[in-house]
Order: C-alpha cells, then sequence, then structure tokens
C-alpha cells in the first residue's frame, strides 16, 4: 500500500529561534519517525538567521532586496544540509531544496512545489503561532483566531504582494499555488510537539485549516 505523503513547511523559528533548538528537533524526529505510515517531505525556512543577515545588511548601507533575499535562501539551505544530517537514517523523511530557489520565494512556495510534484494532497505548516488571526495579533490586540477559512478569505486577510523579510502564515505566492491545487494547508504551532502528534493521530489539534 502505498503511503500517504505529507509536506511540511518548517518554519526557521522553531529550528533555530535564537540558538538551534536542540529539544524541539528531537521531538519533532521522534514524531516522524513514529509514524513511518507517512511519507515526509520537509521544506524548513531560513527563519531568524536569514533576517538578522538582511538586518546587518540593511544597518551596514545594504539597500537590494534582492541581495536580502538571496541571504534567505541561503539560511534555508544550511538549515535544509543541517536537517537532512539529522534524518539520514529516516527512511520515510527526505529534506527537499529547491535547485531553481529564486529571489521572491519563501520555503512555503517551494513546500507548494514540492506538493504538486509528489502528488501530495496536505501540507503542514509548523510556526511559533497557534492559528492564522482575522488580523496580525503582533500589531492588534482584538486579533481574532481562525480555525477553517477557504483560500479566498484567507488571501484578503494577507494581501496579494509579496514583500522581502515580511512575516506572513502562509506567503501570498504560496498562497495563490495552493489554491489553484486546492491543497489544504495545516497551520499550527509546533510547541508542544503533541499538538503535531494529535493532528497526525486524527485527535483535536489547535491550528488553523485553510483549504
Amino acid at each position: 500500500m502505498k503511503k500517504e505523503t505529507i509536506v511540511i513547511s518548517l518554519g526557521g523559528s522553531l529550528i533555530v529561534p535564537d540558538a538551534i533548538d536542540v529539544k524541539f528537533l528531537q521531538g519533532f524526529r521522534k514524531i516522524l519517525t513514529k509514524f513511518s505510515n507517512y511519507k515526509f517531505i520537509i521544506a524548513p525556512g531560513g527563519g531568524k538567521t536569514a533576517r538578522k543577515y538582511a538586518t546587518a545588511l540593511m544597518f551596514l548601507g545594504g539597500k537590494s532586496i534582492n541581495d536580502s533575499d538571496w541571504l534567505g535562501i541561503y539560511s534555508i539551505r544550511l538549515n535544509c544540509l543541517f536537517l537532512s544530517f539529522l534524518f539520514k537514517k529516516n527512511k520515510n523523511v527526505t529534506v527537499m531544496q529547491s535547485p531553481n530557489a529564486k529571489p521572491g520565494q519563501t520555503s512555503d512556495s517551494h513546500a507548494v512545489e514540492y506538493a504538486k510534484y509528489h502528488g501530495a494532497k496536505v501540507v503542514i505548516n509548523l510556526s511559533n503561532i497557534d492559528y492564522v488571526y482575522d488580523k496580525n495579533p503582533k500589531k492588534h490586540k482584538d486579533a481574532k483566531p481562525i480555525k477553517n477559512i477557504s483560500w479566498k478569505d484567507f488571501r484578503k486577510i494577507i494581501g496579494g504582494k509579496w514583500r522581502a523579510n515580511e512575516s506572513w502564515p502562509f506567503d501570498p505566492v504560496a498562497s495563490k499555488m495552493a489554491e489553484g491545487l486546492k491543497l489544504k494547508v495545516v497551520f499550527m504551532n509546533g510547541k508542544p510537539i503533541d499538538n503535531f502528534k494529535n493532528y497526525l493521530k486524527g485527535e483535536k489539534f489547535r491550528g488553523t485549516i485553510i483549504s
């Protein structure tokens, strides 16, 4: 019987919030190993590593958005290499890195591309936020969490314009692609890691389903 493929867009904020989060990665690897009935494809983000480089470059006079994007791409590649070593012995896990990555893309876009290529119907977006909100919760205290939302309504919230070093629940380019492919994206916090495990077990979890 063919295994179901699930693509995981793994936020860099979980891999390297400040220092490399060894405890999170231990739990994450344990879960992927346990659920060997699935085939997992991981598309990691660049996270704070990318933003720190981009911020330093701008502080030192760098004004090219293109240059900032390339720093993000190479931060993703570093995380890809690290995770590929981490999951070297896991036969049901593949860490993907787009060889054609270019400015204007994020790991979310890569995840959707992998889903299309491998025939996956679900992308799980693991980040450091519990839900998608009706507006930015960092700026608006009255922001309300959303548990289910259509792609049409979700794209109204995030807007259609891509901006370098911006942080979205799921970026506009990837969202447009996912809507066209009729993908389901499950957005959840990777901590505590049992939340992710609950989803895989078909149990109640904290998060947002976009479809």
